[in-house]
């Protein structure tokens, strides 16, 4: 009997009219599609990058990259100023699979740690559905996101 292992973490998944390659360069534009003020660099496994809105900061480490294919996003600091537990993602990991669609490219999202059981699922939910769902989205069909 084979056992069926359901994850929790916060996913999403979008299409767009674009190939593998520009997908993953949107990704790491960080500034065009997430956050205006953002410091570093997502482009290659080993950069580290800070988004910051206010108070609020989380820096990345681009754990792992596979070009056209994938790109890992570890947390290695962050400072979450609404939450009870301001670190609360640290040691999460950001992971973008993209595999070839119909329309060009399928983008799977999974925040891994993000679970229902964490204090912030709920506002980060709807923050990563606004900022992939919407902005990413609209840079890569229209060559313009909205960062906040």
């Amino acid at each position: 009997m084979q056992t069926t292992i359901i994850s929790k973490d916060y996913r999403c998944r979008i299409e767009a009219p674009v190939d593998p390659e520009t997908a993953l360069k949107a990704i790491a534009d960080v500034q065009h599609w997430w956050a205006k003020n953002f410091e570093g660099s997502a482009a290659r496994a080993g950069d580290a990058f800070t988004v910051r809105f206010g108070p609020t900061f989380v820096t990345f480490l681009i754990a792992e990259m596979v070009p056209g294919r994938k790109a890992v996003w570890e947390v290695t600091d962050c400072f979450l100023h609404w939450q009870q537990d301001k670190t609360e993602w640290k040691h999460t990991k950001c992971v973008w699979e993209l595999e070839l669609s119909d329309g060009g490219v399928q983008i799977n999202f999974t925040h891994v740690g993000l679970t229902p059981e964490v204090e912030c699922y709920e506002n980060c939910r709807k923050g990563w559905d606004q900022h992939i769902k919407g902005s990413l989205l609209s840079l890569l069909v229209n060559g313009k996101g909205m960062p906040a």
